[in-house]
């Protein structure tokens, strides 16, 4: 299975980070256009977003009044780890776009998951904006990274990824209600 992590931006204007693994070796980088990161989402069988991929129950569309909550973000709730609602002000563009790219990913076949940075850092014991520790933590799980300076997007899109690969390993747990699932790691 070939796993790809996005750091998706709510619009193209911003750098939306990207991450996966090819013969052993991390390749990361930012992309901007929807056609991009489509063309390469191609070359992967699962593809795991940092986006909020569905609308609560209830709202029939972001840009209408309706619920705030998934039952998966109030789970997220329950464990402590904070995150901005679907419908709060710019998080209405970053799930607009996530949902717009999820079902053209779904439509070739491709297996796609919601996943939040944030949350593998809160897990994994590390400050949320500390690059120091971040990149300190992914050697220690394993990963040799290029001595050069990683962009924030980057730093996420390595945090989706490694979630994705933690949970094709089951060793991360798939959060779901009826109106939508997001993966989290496991302690370790």
């Amino acid at each position: 299975m070939k796993a790809l992590g996005i750091d998706l931006a709510g619009s193209e204007r911003r750098n939306s980070g990207v991450a996966y693994l090819e013969d052993g070796k991390l390749t990361c980088f930012v992309l901007h256009k929807d056609e991009e990161i489509l063309e390469l989402s191609k070359g992967f069988s699962h593809i795991f977003i940092d986006a909020p991929l569905s609308l609560p129950k209830g709202r029939a569309n972001i840009q209408e009044r309706g619920p705030h909550f998934r039952a998966c973000d109030l789970m997220l709730r329950e464990r402590g780890i904070k995150f901005f609602p679907v419908s709060l002000g710019p998080m209405r563009l970053l799930t607009e776009r996530g949902i717009r790219l999820k079902t053209v990913m779904e439509g070739w076949g491709k297996v796609v998951y919601e996943v939040f940075p944030g949350a593998f850092y809160d897990v994994m014991g590390v400050g949320r904006k500390d690059k120091k520790a971040i990149l300190e933590l992914y050697g220690r799980l394993g990963f040799n990274l290029e001595d050069r300076k990683y962009t924030k997007d980057e730093i996420d899109a390595i945090a989706c990824l490694l979630t994705g690969i933690m949970f094709l390993e089951g060793r991360a747990e798939l959060l779901e209600g009826e109106d939508g699932a997001i993966i989290i790691p496991k302690a370790i």
